[in-house]
């Protein structure tokens, strides 16, 4: 597949172009930030615990790095291509200037299925595709991190085997690590925590209050669902359904969380969950409530579903899950959406705090962590709201054009090489 190719990529790149025309960008900025700045693609091979040797592709794109190293996770997923990863390479940059860290965008990933996988196979995998990558990655080049199919498990051996090869222990070469390495606390929970945080925000804007009675749909009940739906249950909220890759679970009286939360930590899947009717993913996402997390994957609401999605609040805790053309028909119909560039850069956050804290040996309490998040997410929104309302539009085009605007001015103050 070529760059351009995927939907998903495509899809980024006319969003990227109309916030550039609301805001009468500068063409020859925005003619340098359609394309990445780097793209390796690598062989990965291992050997499998049977014997045989298999190879799988693996990628790592690095999108822009005006603002500094390259940042974004690596993905293990069987739908992983080239214009995934770049369109994934490109969000991360934006995401990165909307909320002022001084990174760059990047992403990694490999095709597979990580489930067909043994543990040992798991490992060799990662070790050789850190080893293929290590030429363009480091702490001050570009800081990997976990996403879908990878984990702080995942990132430990990625860090031992980069520390090989450089001789000495470089803890800062990726974030989201074990605590017991230099991980920082909260970075398991920041991306869902920072989702609710905007939902919050977008409720003070309201004049309103997450409260009993406010209704909640989670698709996606994993990394970034469980603590959302953690914190909101804490709130009060009533969350009616929940789901994964097994299908989706609904109580209209609300789904007791701790309990779903135990369930899935035995069984690994809500499927059969006791007591809960059984709906599909693509229900879910067309109940009638009041806040709507899409946080699995990208494209799940489209042209072809979005006049059924009914939810006066969509909060994007997934990179991607509403196309273009989902977001002008559901805003059209006066839904608000919290972006994904905005409302899931908690995770990115708490990562740039784990690389700040690990180049100091200097480690925060959770609370400073927290306290820390909630300020630069509450800086962002405010940032992005103001942008709705002075350029009158959408939220996704605010949250864009806000991110461009930083973008412009330090690539202009930057100029072009060689010039």
């Amino acid at each position: 597949m070529s760059l351009f190719e995927s939907p998903f990529f495509q899809d980024a790149f006319s969003q990227l172009e109309e916030a550039a025309g609301i805001m009468k960008m500068d063409p020859n900025v925005l003619e340098r930030l359609k394309f990445p700045k780097r793209a390796l693609q690598v062989s990965v091979p291992i050997r499998l615990d049977d014997g045989t040797v298999k190879v799988f592709e693996g990628y790592r794109v690095q999108h822009n790095m005006t603002l500094g190293p390259g940042k974004g996770g690596i993905r293990y997923h069987h739908h992983v291509s080239l214009s995934e990863t770049a369109a994934l390479a490109m969000l991360m940059t934006f995401k990165c200037a909307l909320v002022g860290l001084p990174l760059g965008g990047a992403k990694g990933g490999i095709k597979v299925n990580p489930a067909d996988l043994s543990r040992s196979e798991l490992q060799a995998l990662t070790r050789r595709y850190a080893t293929e990558i290590a030429m363009i990655i480091g702490p001050d080049k570009d800081v990997p991190a976990p996403d879908i199919g990878t984990d702080s498990q995942t990132m430990a051996w990625f860090m031992d085997t980069y520390s090989q090869l450089k001789g000495y222990t470089v803890p800062g070469v990726v974030t989201g690590k074990p605590i017991a390495i230099g991980g920082s606390l909260g970075r398991a929970d920041s991306t869902g925590k920072g989702v609710v945080y905007c939902i919050n925000f977008a409720y003070e804007k309201m004049n309103k209050k997450v409260d009993k009675n406010t209704t909640v749909a989670i698709h996606g009940f994993g990394k970034v669902g469980i603590p959302a739906a953690v914190d909101l249950h804490h709130q009060d909220a009533k969350i009616v359904a929940i789901s994964d890759v097994s299908g989706a679970i609904y109580d209209e009286k609300g789904l007791n969380i701790p309990a779903c939360i135990e369930w899935v930590q035995q069984r690994n899947f809500l499927k059969d969950m006791p007591g809960a009717k059984t709906i599909s993913n693509e229900e879910l996402l067309e109940l009638d409530v009041d806040i709507l997390i899409p946080a699995a994957i990208d494209g799940v609401v489209t042209e072809a579903n979005a006049h059924k999605v009914k939810a006066r609040i969509i909060a994007e805790g997934a990179n991607g899950p509403l196309t273009k053309e989902a977001v002008d028909i559901i805003t059209a119909r006066g839904g608000f959406i919290i972006p994904d560039i905005l409302c899931n850069a908690g995770g990115v956050i708490v990562s740039y705090f784990e690389w700040v804290q690990g180049l100091q040996m200097f480690f925060w309490d959770l609370d400073t962590v927290n306290k820390k998040l909630h300020d630069i997410m509450k800086q962002a929104f405010d940032k992005v709201y103001t942008s709705h309302q002075v350029y009158k539009c959408n939220m996704k085009s605010a949250a864009l054009i806000t991110a461009l605007q930083r973008l412009e001015g330090a690539m202009k103050l930057r100029g072009m090489f060689p010039g």
